[in-house]
């Protein structure tokens, strides 16, 4: 959700001045685009993980104000929407030689840490992509986080909706329909977000890439399965999201099919600087905030993008000589279930994405965009049991395509030199959890099977102890 914000009312002015400004960087940025001067650099990854706050019941703890001021280092640790959210952000690492290892070394160290933390304050750190303990009844302004950049959010949201509640409606095994009058549906939903910087002439290749790939990816790391003890899809953290932040375009068009949560409108064409001016030409100011005058460090282009969500999503940020580069924001997996089937799917993307972007024809050219974006939500919906379409004229269960990924995912590592001994191990996982049929989501919905009953308190208790067991997911017993 980005930095703070100095103000959250705004005056008509104020989206005139913040248009005008936005206008400007637009303009300088694709002066930049044309000139191919943004960096080459290209390869560094890193990744965001949005975690619970849990009480000794396993209910949600609003206390992320006192929990962030223990654990200090502002770099590594922020607030999310609610207060019993927060985030843990990693060190930027080239994906190369020990990647890999030392991503796994940081996570494990911040998340030990961070549980040791919240312990001092009786409260205990969750990875999962939804709490099944979580009650409508907590998501209220009351345990929004005490941060301008919310408040405003809310309120601006409200305004484009012309004061109509957010409506809730996802059709899975069960059937929820609810209506919420603030934004705070979306702090049901966490996720581990990879970034990936790429180099500005291969940008297109990668955006797409990542577009066409989301669907396996979804499928693959599943962890979202329960809303509000209702059985939904098997990653509801998609549809929950889409519909918790529902405004849609100028114009009129609020309430039109373009969403600020959404898999796009299309694959990038000639440059992905085509994603930042759609959101420049289509969706209104949210966040009018004076950042000044206009300038080179693209404040109010980075600002606006932040209040516009799609699963891929281009940033602009700075090498360390200041020269800004490009960098790729991959939304659509899921908080845990461990720290070693995080850095499973890291391995698997980071893999997949390079052999998909650098291949000698385009992807895009092999799939269209339509299919691949009903593959995201047909595999968000069903999991390992979606039925998709893929390159070739291709069709089948997802359960059949990803095995034939590994290789692909294998041979992109090894492209990058990671080390061999890491690739056997990470995608050894992701072989597993595919031949179990074990994600996540799977898990839990066994666990409640077996049970008979849908006691929520207890799956977060088995949960929990399953994920303390140090073991992935595919290897956990009911």
């Amino acid at each position: 959700m980005g930095e703070e914000i100095s103000v959250g009312h705004f005056r008509k002015e104020d989206f005139s001045r913040y248009q005008h400004r936005l206008d400007a960087e637009t303009t300088q940025l694709q002066q930049l685009f044309e000139e191919g001067a943004l960096s080459s650099r290209h390869g560094r990854g890193g990744f965001e993980l949005e975690a619970w706050l849990v009480d000794p019941a396993g209910n949600p703890a609003p206390i992320n104000k006192d929990y962030l001021a223990l654990l200090g280092d502002e770099a590594l640790f922020s607030p999310e929407l609610s207060q019993f959210n927060v985030e843990l952000n990693s060190t930027p690492q080239w994906v190369e030689g020990e990647a890999l290892s030392l991503m796994h070394e940081e996570l494990q160290a911040n998340w030990s840490y961070c549980r040791r933390v919240a312990q001092r304050l009786d409260a205990d750190l969750v990875m999962i992509g939804i709490l099944p303990t979580l009650d409508e009844s907590m998501l209220t302004l009351a345990h929004m986080s005490d941060m301008e950049r919310y408040r405003a959010l809310n309120e601006q949201v409200l305004r484009l909706r012309h004061g109509k509640p957010l409506q809730l409606d996802i059709q899975g095994t069960h059937h929820l329909r609810t209506e919420h009058g603030d934004v705070m549906l979306e702090a049901a939903t966490t996720s581990f977000q990879i970034h990936l910087q790429v180099d500005q002439a291969r940008a297109v290749r990668y955006y797409n890439a990542m577009q066409i790939l989301s669907a396996p990816m979804v499928a693959l790391s599943a962890n979202s399965p329960l809303l509000f003890g209702k059985r939904l899809w098997q990653e509801t953290r998609i549809p929950l999201f889409e519909q918790a932040v529902a405004v849609g375009g100028i114009a009129g068009a609020a309430f039109g099919p373009v969403k600020r949560v959404s898999f796009g409108t299309g694959y990038a064409r000639k440059s992905v600087m085509e994603v930042f001016a759609e959101n420049r030409d289509h969706f209104p100011l949210l966040l009018p905030v004076d950042l000044g005058e206009a300038s080179d460090r693209f404040a109010h282009i980075r600002l606006h993008n932040g209040t516009i969500w799609r699963w891929n999503r281009p940033l602009i940020g700075f090498d360390e000589d200041g020269t800004p580069h490009l960098r790729i924001e991959h939304r659509v997996i899921p908080a845990g279930p461990t720290v070693v089937d995080t850095l499973a799917n890291s391995a698997f993307f980071f893999g997949l994405v390079h052999t998909l972007a650098e291949q000698s024809e385009p992807p895009e050219q092999q799939l269209d965009f339509a299919a691949a974006r009903d593959n995201f939500y047909q595999a968000a919906r069903l999991g390992l049991q979606a039925p998709v379409d893929w390159f070739n004229g291709r069709h089948g269960r997802m359960a059949d395509l990803l095995p034939t990924l590994i290789p692909l995912a294998r041979d992109g590592l090894r492209a990058q030199s990671i080390d061999e001994e890491a690739i056997t191990f990470y995608l050894g996982i992701i072989e597993e959890r595919l031949a179990t049929a074990q994600s996540g989501s799977a898990w839990q919905l066994k666990w409640l099977d077996h049970r008979g009953s849908d006691d929520m308190s207890g799956l977060l208790a088995a949960y929990r102890a399953q994920h303390d067991s140090g073991k992935p997911v595919h290897q956990w017993t009911i």
